[in-house]
């Protein structure tokens, strides 16, 4: 099931996609994607749908928390010249960088000219965890979405030499298009992941090469904090970044940037570098 929240002339609902046609869900009273989540209710399809052209695609929730983990690709970590980790690299993404397919990234060059792309697997938690074991773990995801960890390189590497704002702008978490619910992705370790940039693959991996899987993430995070239903796991991003190229290349005003994880679905978001 491929749960999307979407905007059709001026209403906003909660639909599955299905095909080329999203069908309306509805639920016990006005229904949103944290409702679902976080009240554990099971929506209802109806019979009404639209097609996929004559509506607009948003972010398909806005989390409680965007828990990110940094280095989690073995040749990621390579073309950065990084250690592997001994441990999950956790930071966090502010919600309020949140926006969905077919958003502007945008970026004021007065503060940043080195942003980067990041496909990620994402995975939405639908159930309290807090200490639960790496077996019980995919126990409490709902399902898995796309993300882009977009990154301002120079404040995160050069100038703050940390992660928070760097990863933090507006506009720096796309999700989308949908979310996947978790009966229809079996093994989230075997998922090949792409990003394409104005038509060039510059991404292009799997999940196997994951050096902390999702059950172990999940497990990691819990001992840590409470994941509460509606959190959302960025679970790293592979190699391919701009960064790690020689020289470095970086989103320019104008560029398209397209990010895909298989059995999910993709999406698109412009560039606009403001003054």
């Amino acid at each position: 099931m491929k749960l999307v929240t979407f905007t059709h002339g001026k209403r906003t609902q909660l639909g599955e996609l299905d095909g080329d046609k999203v069908y309306v869900l509805a639920g016990p009273d006005t229904m949103r994607m944290s409702d679902v989540l976080r009240r554990g209710i099971t929506p209802n399809r109806l019979s009404q749908s639209f097609p996929l052209s004559e509506v607009t695609l948003n972010a398909p929730l806005h989390p409680g928390k965007v828990i990110a983990i940094g280095l989690n690709y073995a040749k990621h970590a390579a073309e950065t010249g990084a250690a592997l980790p001994p441990a999950p690299i956790i930071f966090a993404k502010f919600p309020s960088s949140v926006i969905g397919p077919g958003e502007a990234i945008t970026w004021s060059k007065s503060i940043t000219n080195q942003v980067d792309w990041e496909v990620e697997l994402g995975v939405v938690i639908g159930k309290k965890a807090r200490n639960v074991t790496e077996e019980d773990a995919l126990k409490h995801v709902y399902g898995y979405t796309v993300a882009n960890d977009v990154s301002a390189r120079d404040l995160q590497i050069r100038i703050d030499r940390q992660w928070t704002r760097g990863k933090s702008l507006d506009t720096f978490c796309p999700l989308g298009p949908c979310i996947v619910t978790r009966s229809a992705i079996p093994d989230p370790g075997k998922l090949n992941l792409k990003t394409v940039l104005n038509g060039k693959v510059v991404q292009d991996s799997n999940t196997e090469d994951l050096i902390f899987n999702v059950p172990q993430l999940i497990s990691y995070c819990s001992r840590m904090f409470t994941l509460e239903p509606g959190d959302v796991i960025l679970t790293g991003t592979p190699s391919g970044v701009g960064e790690g190229m020689k020289p470095p290349q970086y989103l320019k005003n104008g560029d398209q940037v397209t990010v895909s994880v298989e059995g999910i679905g993709e999406m698109t978001n412009p560039c606009v570098e403001l003054e």
